[in-house]
């Protein structure tokens, strides 16, 4: 199977293939090129895992605030950049256009999660059921902390997907950790940047709002930083898995492009 992959691979590589001048090691089974197949082994689960934890991490871990040796934070923030590690391997391995697909995905279900708590919070209990008002606490979330928990992701994970195809261009391939850290130092700084006014400017003190913002910035591309050696491992073996290496050159970036490539 992985044979019968490589090979596709390699009718969608050419000669005249740019991207081919960024191949540093024809003898691996990796083929640089700017034509992704028609078909990826793991692609799927690689999306369904990104989803997943997506979801996960705001529906659980979200509700929830912890307190380690002093410092008290949300506890999805030890699962959610897990996600980022999946977002920069779906721009790396599979390219822009693919990852594209992934974040509207990961969009549309944010949004219908979203709507489905406001439907089953706001349904009459049974009056032989005590848990509303719990159910209330956990699940119940104001349309402020909605709009720019959606909002901060679509626009955190385009600007994410979009510096690393570009940054892996101008790198020619080379120095993975540069891009990871990079994407996500910009990416999520535009998500703390929308997330934060929106959901609690005028609640919290502007002060405080700023704060919080540089402090889960930080600790976000620490995080990313600390997780680079599973992003290489990651990384590696799907490229050698699904045989290709996947350079961003002609391809459209407009969030709403539908096509993998410009033209």
């Amino acid at each position: 199977m992985g044979i019968a992959l490589t090979g596709q691979a390699m009718e969608n590589t050419s000669p005249t293939d740019p991207a081919a001048a960024f191949d540093r090691d024809p003898t691996d089974g990796i083929i640089a090129t700017s034509r992704a197949p028609g078909s990826f082994r793991y692609y799927d689960i690689v999306m369904a895992a990104f989803v997943a934890i997506l979801l996960l991490s705001n529906l659980i871990g979200a509700a929830k605030l912890s307190t380690v040796a002093g410092y008290t934070f949300g506890a999805g923030i030890l699962f959610f950049p897990v996600s980022y590690v999946i977002g920069d391997v779906l721009t790396e391995v599979y390219g822009y256009a693919k990852a594209r697909r992934v974040i509207w995905t990961g969009f549309g279900a944010l949004t219908f999660m979203a709507f489905m708590s406001f439907v089953v919070v706001a349904m009459p209990p049974a009056d032989s059921w005590a848990g509303q008002a719990a159910y209330e606490e956990v699940f119940g979330s104001t349309w402020r902390i909605v709009l720019a928990s959606i909002t901060a992701f679509w626009a955190g994970e385009f600007v994410n997907s979009f510096v690393m195809a570009k940054m892996k261009v101008l790198t020619k391939g080379r120095m993975l950790w540069s891009r990871t850290i990079g994407s996500t130092f910009v990416g999520q700084g535009v998500d703390s940047l929308i997330f934060y006014p929106i959901a609690f400017l005028g609640i919290w003190t502007t002060q405080d709002v700023l704060t919080v913002i540089v402090t889960n910035w930080a600790l976000k591309v620490a995080w990313e930083a600390v997780l680079t050696p599973v992003t290489y491992v990651v990384v590696n073996k799907l490229k050698a898995a699904e045989g290709v290496d996947l350079f961003d050159l002609d391809t459209d970036f407009s969030p709403f492009a539908r096509s993998a490539k410009a033209g």
